[in-house]
């Protein structure tokens, strides 16, 4: 089947080029207009806290996340002065449709005013220089304007920017290690027009997507850095695969014999690397579903264009336009059994069992700083210092501290309307209860607008904390409010509590991600297991491959710990130093390592597969595999490396997470473990790596 495919494709491959650039036009014009699209909502939907959202979006005609928060400081103001400020604000207020002062506070020389409206994040970001502007008009020159609506705002053009060095940067040095391995040929151009076609037509799609699905503000940035990577290294593969094959074979024979082994190889490993993703699909959060689906797509769409568009180029350039010119590039080598891989790999084979316990005792070390990790649902204070929307946390973070940027809110149905007013003894017991907690810095509450809803049958009361939203006391205030404070309070026995706000939502969010986590773990382990049964014909592989993956996986989890939590190399990174790590990164990094890592174990095992099956003997079989494609692995491991590093220069903390995360453990899998690891394993398994029942006459 693929054989006629590729013959199909080779036919028609002017048509091929033309309908792929019209794929990549299209995917351009639909990415431009993607950030209007994009938000960063963390919502769970069922959960206590959307429920409680619904009720101030119907009731109270508020959007949490369409919230903005104004602070003003002042000196030595009266009371007078500070009522004047208070109306300015309100002012400047009207200037956005729907828009209403929910509360002022004046605390340590910095009124504070939270300004509610109607309109999702998207539609609330666009109001914010209107915002600011008619604060300016109320002549309230100094104050600063922030909240979810703010910094989506100024988050936008920082993320455009760190998104555009970043794949300065990952082309450049991508082009050039596409030289120093391929030489001066028109092959290096191929893996950067795969790349190209991949990332255009996935931004297109996740802008399609976007009108159904909420997506999140970090895609275009993972997409077309971590796409850029991938489409390169499966391009690679199959590029080097053709050089080969053109020795002894014509053009068009040459691509058929590259599409049914490296071809074969970059589909296996691509649906590996969906399958991975997929099951983010599972968690049922918005946030990360929109992270596994924007991630499905690269995958797939690397495999659509190596299966069409490569052939379709390798058939165009031809053999005069892949052989190299002067410098051949260091994988244009003449006996693959002389160089330093397969040095390595006889050296491997000779002493495996100092080897593997001498790799597995590193990496077990290396692992020991995930013990240290902490989870936090979002990170408001990890975001660039020069921005207002940061200024403006910064200052209310130093004069009324981190828990007045989150402040959780307890809504209250009454049941029936009219009935506010005769609750009041009720709600100040409970004001009182929450406010003598230790852990609460300040409670607003009151029997009128904004508290009490038109209808008179909600309330609603403001709980600022004294820690910030990953704290492990933010999290035990908002179960003692929700657990304790809220029973027993005094109110009329129909009615119920919701808790709603930054806190009582991330609390949601990590326990829906703690609940799927296993359902996750066990979907990926079934089903990458099921595929590489099939492709390696064996039992005890897959076994093997799954278990060194996991070892990767926590390795890179332990760097983050030791970077971002503990500082070590942060200094030389420009990364940030912070107590909790973001819980969708490592969900994310998890998901998508894993069916990273296993694109190294399938390239190797199936060329050892290959010689395996011609009568090779294990050691040979796998000398042969480590020689042969440990070259262009590594490789492929350096561009994806350089690739998604563009994720850790940037200016925020959970794509620097990320970004050092996949870099680090890409970088560990492909040297320790591919290079040491597997290989020593496999030969102390002998013929059990080939095992499967009802089989034998093989060496």
């Amino acid at each position: 089947m693929l054989e006629r495919w590729t013959a199909t494709i080779i036919r028609n491959r002017l048509q091929v080029l033309a309908l792929w650039l019209i794929a990549i036009i299209l995917g351009l014009m639909a990415s431009a207009n993607i950030n209007d699209r994009l938000t960063t909502s963390l919502t769970v939907p069922g959960s206590q806290s959307a429920q409680a959202d619904a009720i101030l979006v119907k009731n109270f005609n508020e959007n949490i996340e369409g919230t903005f928060t104004v602070f003003y400081k002042f000196k030595n103001a009266s009371k007078v002065e500070i009522q004047r400020y208070t109306n300015e604000i309100a002012r400047a207020a009207q200037s956005i449709p729907t828009a209403h002062v929910l509360q002022s506070k004046a605390l340590a020389g910095t009124l504070f005013a939270s300004i509610g409206t109607s309109f999702d994040l998207p539609h609330a970001a666009a109001y914010t220089q209107t915002l600011r502007s008619a604060l300016l008009e109320q002549g309230l020159r100094s104050a600063l304007v922030t909240g979810p609506p703010a910094i989506k705002f100024d988050v936008t053009p920082v993320l455009a920017s760190d998104l555009h060095k970043g794949e300065l940067v990952a082309i450049g040095i991508g082009l050039l290690l596409l030289i120093l391995v391929l030489g001066f040929s028109w092959a290096t151009i191929i893996p950067l027009i795969l790349a190209t076609a991949t990332i255009s037509t996935t931004l297109g799609l996740v802008y399609l997507l976007s009108h159904k699905f909420l997506m999140v503000l970090y895609i275009p940035n993972i997409v077309e850095l971590t796409g850029l990577g991938l489409a390169i290294d499966y391009s690679l593969l199959m590029v080097q695969r053709f050089r080969r094959e053109l020795k002894d074979e014509s053009t068009d024979v040459a691509i058929q014999k590259t599409m049914q082994t490296a071809g074969k190889t970059v589909v296996l490993s691509g649906f590996t690397v969906a399958l991975g993703l997929a099951s983010l699909l599972l968690v049922p959060v918005p946030f990360i579903r929109s992270l596994g689906m924007a991630g499905i797509l690269v995958p797939l769409i690397s495999i659509i264009s190596a299966l069409t568009l490569q052939p379709a180029l390798l058939s165009f350039l031809g053999r005069e336009g892949v052989a190299s010119v002067g410098f051949k590039g260091l994988l244009d080598q003449k006996d693959f059994s002389a160089g330093f891989i397969a040095r390595t790999a006889r050296f491997v084979i000779r002493k495996p069992m100092a080897v593997f316990l001498g790799s597995l005792s590193f990496l077990a070390i290396a692992i020991t700083p995930i013990i240290s990790l902490h989870v936090t649902p979002s990170s408001l204070s990890a975001i660039p210092r020069n921005l207002e929307s940061s200024k403006a946390l910064e200052l209310v973070t130093n004069s009324a501290g981190p828990g007045s940027i989150t402040p959780t809110e307890v809504l209250i149905d009454l049941g029936a309307p009219n009935v506010a007013a005769s609750v009041d003894s009720a709600r100040l017991d409970l004001a009182t209860k929450i406010s003598n907690d230790p852990e609460v810095f300040l409670i607003a509450n009151g029997k009128q607008s904004p508290y009490v809803d038109s209808s008179g049958r909600y309330l609603r009361m403001f709980v600022i904390g004294k820690h910030d939203l990953g704290a492990q006391k933010t999290k035990e205030l908002t179960e003692r409010i929700r657990d304790q404070y809220v029973k027993d309070s005094g109110f009329l026995s129909g009615a119920k509590f919701y808790l709603g706000g930054a806190p009582a939502q991330g609390r949601d969010l990590l326990k829906e991600i703690y609940r799927a986590l296993p359902y996750v773990l066990a979907i990926i382990l079934i089903f990458v297991y099921l595929i590489l049964y099939c492709a390696f014909k064996s039992l005890i592989l897959p076994i093997k491959a799954i278990a060194l993956d996991l070892i990767s996986v926590l390795a890179s989890f332990s760097v983050v710990v030791l970077v971002f939590r503990y500082g070590v190399g942060s200094g030389i990174l420009g990364t940030y130093h912070l107590p909790q790590i973001e819980a969708w990164v490592l969900v994310f990094l998890f998901a998508i390592l894993f069916g990273l890592s296993m694109d190294y174990e399938v390239f190797l095992v199936s060329r050892m597969r290959e010689a395996w099956d011609r009568g090779a003997t294990n050691d040979e079989a796998i000398l042969e595999g480590i020689s042969h494609t440990g070259g262009v692995v590594t490789a492929a491991a350096a561009i994806l490396i350089v690739a998604v590093s563009g994720l850790a220069v940037g200016h925020f903390a959970g794509l620097q997470q990320l970004g050092v995360g996949l870099a680090c453990g890409i970088f560990i899998d492909a040297t320790i473990i591919r290079m040491l690891l597997l290989p020593s394993a496999m030969v102390l398994l002998g013929k059990w790596n080939w095992w499967k029942p009802v089989r034998s006459g093989h060496k």
